[in-house]
């Protein structure tokens, strides 16, 4: 999703595009990756590539770290070696949920989740290879192209599906495109560290985000059943609370993203269209 909507943008902005899905590339493959990136000779490499499989993650630990820990570590070397901007993009799942408000870069991580673990793990190594490497913490990502809930609802609202949705968990939305603009301009800006990017707003809940997107396509008879994060009793634990928020990229003249509402209701106006 993000990398689609991330290659749309370049090729709109001029740029020369190497985009490579698993078929072509896969992450966790060292050798693979130095020689693609050694090939192209880019000026930036941005990493959209991960495991995202929460509950698979728990399974299957040996991939997760695979993908989500050494893969930007490969990257990261790559990109060192061939003098490019890094960026990747990490999780808002690397934070435990039990602060009240948002979570800024300043807070210490405490993953309570192996695909959390291993994304952290992916932070530490690419910045470990490579100091200029450019970690983005995102969440609650939602787009054209999406598998996750909040890409879905308005299909599943169209087809006036019975929604079971949960209300309390809270996070912070992020529409793909508003996060693909960010991260060309990360890489553009060659800052290494960590930063959190995000549409901006208050936090909401995913039964709170359904209710808006249901004002916005005018279908307020839809059903909605609202249950507890606990009730459903998946394999591995979220975070109850992993609203983000940046403290850094307004010092690299970078302004915040718009407010999430606003960015939601682009996406339904596209999403209609289609």
């Amino acid at each position: 999703m993000v990398g689609r909507a991330l290659r749309e943008l370049c090729d709109t902005s001029g740029d020369i595009v190497f985009a490579y899905d698993h078929g072509k590339l896969d992450i966790a493959n060292a050798e693979a990756v130095w020689q693609a990136v050694g090939q192209a000779k880019p000026d930036a490499v941005i990493n959209c590539a991960a495991w995202t499989d929460v509950d698979g993650c728990e399974s299957d630990v040996e991939r997760a770290f695979a993908v989500n820990a050494r893969g930007p570590e490969n990257l990261a070397v790559a990109s060192r070696d061939a003098n490019a901007a890094f960026v990747t993009i990490s999780t808002d799942y690397v934070f435990d949920g039990t602060k009240e408000g948002f979570y800024t870069e300043d807070d210490a991580p405490n993953p309570q989740s192996v695909y959390g673990r291993a994304k952290l793990e992916g932070e530490r190594l690419s910045r470990l290879a490579y100091d200029h490497s450019i970690v983005v913490r995102s969440g609650y990502i939602f787009g054209r192209g999406g598998t996750n809930f909040l890409s879905t609802v308005v299909r599943r609202i169209q087809n006036a599906e019975k929604l079971k949705v949960i209300s309390d968990t809270y996070g912070t939305p992020t529409y793909g495109r508003d996060l693909a603009v960010r991260l060309r301009e990360l890489a553009q800006a060659r800052r290494g560290g960590i930063y959190h990017v995000v549409n901006s707003g208050p936090g909401v809940s995913f039964a709170e985000f359904t209710r808006k997107t249901i004002v916005l396509m005018g279908n307020p008879n839809l059903v909605v059943e609202e249950v507890s994060d606990a009730t459903l009793n998946r394999p591995a634990n979220r975070p109850q609370n992993s609203r983000l928020r940046c403290l850094r990229t307004e010092g690299l003249g970078l302004p915040p993203l718009r407010d999430w509402e606003s960015a939601l209701a682009a996406f339904v106006k596209e999403e209609l269209q289609t």
